[in-house]
């Protein structure tokens, strides 16, 4: 059969869920290769800077292992394509270089943009909740930390997990936060924070938030603060309505009330439902900024949130935006509408409705941004299903015709054609000169480092 060398633009988990998957399958295949390149210098993505450190994610030993096999290479510091260059130091590689050198091409490069909210631009006292995501892991775009010695007043808006992991992290002691792999720097600021409340936004109410079990909980179960108890009109089921399991669940806990007796911990945070910001007003010499609020109910139809006409202002010291992520509108094959890579089956197909041979994205590039990470490998799983079958498909067709479509394809997207005959274990000239000057970094580089990090 002819090689199956598959170039994967990112190295997080679909990245790798792909990988250990594809090579599972086809044990005995030693015509496969299959590369991840990452624009960052260690693998994972989302697991190292993404999920809350106090979250330690347990799914990278199956990456490890994927690793291990003499079919897999990981190289880091690599931006592919036309990118938002965030880390302006690494090594630049041209997505014609890997149409050139590769057969099969997946994007696996998530949604790595805030969705930011039109009436709430950014300034020093509103940021997107992914600028203290990356501080408190330290990414490498090094976000400015937030001068939270000088915040008393958090308010979060949405409230999915990420913006529960703030809340957490912001009202966890550093004692506690200090047994995870929390930075020394990011566990000072932490120290000297003015904290005292976190308003958690939404514009919908209990039965509609996007948080999980797992991290209400979590905040339930703060040792050193508490949650203002909700009106119990807003946490009592529905007349005649049928809830799920989780909608039961959610209301039994918030009903409960967190461990800590309202008004006992110097801290405290609150859930704000059927709320919706119309505006922020900059703060002053004598007042902090001052958050404006529209009222919300719920359309029993649509189940969207509906203005209600009413009003009100919140003052705060800081506001955190948590409304979802995006992809890069720069990057090849991006569709504006959906504001991720649109594909079929895993196969990516071009603003023209064009579906791209041996091209194919999965995770957050192929979904958007949703789902968790039993989702997002049960996504890799099957557009690892659909390359197996496409590439055993091609084995049985005419070579000719083969080519004359990977011409075709040409034509769509300006790229070179695949390669439909590589040299298995041939890299792209950018990335070997990038070896060469020690700019690159290997999955062995990354483990040198990670048993030095687990040793500290």
């Amino acid at each position: 059969m002819t090689p199956l060398k598959l170039a994967v633009v990112g190295g997080g988990p679909s990245a790798f869920y792909v990988a250990s998957r594809i090579l599972k399958l086809l044990p005995d295949a030693q015509n496969l290769r299959v590369h991840l390149f990452d624009r960052l210098w260690a693998p994972h993505g989302l697991v190292r800077y993404g999920v809350a450190p106090d979250h330690p994610e347990n799914c990278t030993h199956k990456f490890a292992q994927a690793a291990e096999d003499d079919r897999f290479s990981f190289f880091g510091n690599v931006d592919v394509g036309d990118t938002a260059n965030t880390i302006p130091h690494a090594v630049q590689l041209p997505l014609a270089s890997i149409f050139k050198n590769y057969s099969h091409v997946l994007f696996a490069t998530g949604c790595t943009l805030p969705t930011l909210h039109d009436d709430l631009p950014p300034s020093p006292y509103c940021i997107p909740a992914l600028s203290l995501v990356h501080w408190y892991t330290q990414h490498p775009n090094k976000p400015h930390p937030p001068p939270l010695d000088k915040v008393s007043h958090v308010s979060l808006i949405g409230n999915g997990n990420v913006s529960l992991d703030v809340a957490r992290m912001l009202l966890t002691n550093v004692d506690v936060l200090s047994k995870y792999d929390v930075p020394h720097n990011v566990l000072d600021a932490l120290a000297t924070s003015a904290v005292k409340h976190v308003s958690i936004i939404g514009r919908r109410g209990p039965l509609e938030a996007a948080f999980t079990m797992k991290e209400l909980r979590e905040m339930i179960n703060l040792p050193e603060a508490s949650m203002v108890p909700l009106p119990r009109s807003l946490i009592s089921p529905p007349p005649s309505s049928e809830l799920t399991r989780q909608q039961t669940r959610v209301l039994q806990l918030l009903q409960k009330g967190s461990k800590n007796t309202p008004g006992s911990t110097s801290k405290t945070w609150s859930l704000d439902f059927f709320r919706a910001p119309i505006g922020l007003v900059p703060p002053t010499p004598t007042r902090p900024a001052q958050l404006s609020l529209s009222h919300t109910a719920l359309d029993p139809e649509t189940q969207r949130a509906v203005p209600t006409g009413e009003t009100s202002t919140l003052s705060t010291d800081l506001v955190v935006t948590s409304l979802g992520f995006h992809g890069e509108p720069t990057v090849n094959f991006y569709d504006p509408g959906l504001r991720h890579l649109r594909t079929v089956s895993g196969r990516i197909i071009t603003s023209t409705g064009a579906t791209l041979r041996n091209v194919y994205a999965s995770g957050w590039a192929s979904t958007g941004a949703k789902g968790v990470l039993a989702s997002t490998m049960m996504n890799a799983y099957d557009v690892v299903n659909t390359i197996i079958q496409d590439w055993k498909s091609a084995a049985t067709g005419d070579s000719n015709e083969i080519k004359a479509l990977a011409d075709a394809d040409h034509q769509v997207h300006d790229l070179p054609p695949l390669n439909l005959d590589p040299v298995l274990d041939e890299i792209p000239e950018e990335v070997r000169k990038g070896q060469e000057e020690g700019l690159i970094s290997t999955y062995e580089d990354w483990r040198r480092i990670d048993r030095e990090e687990m040793k500290r």
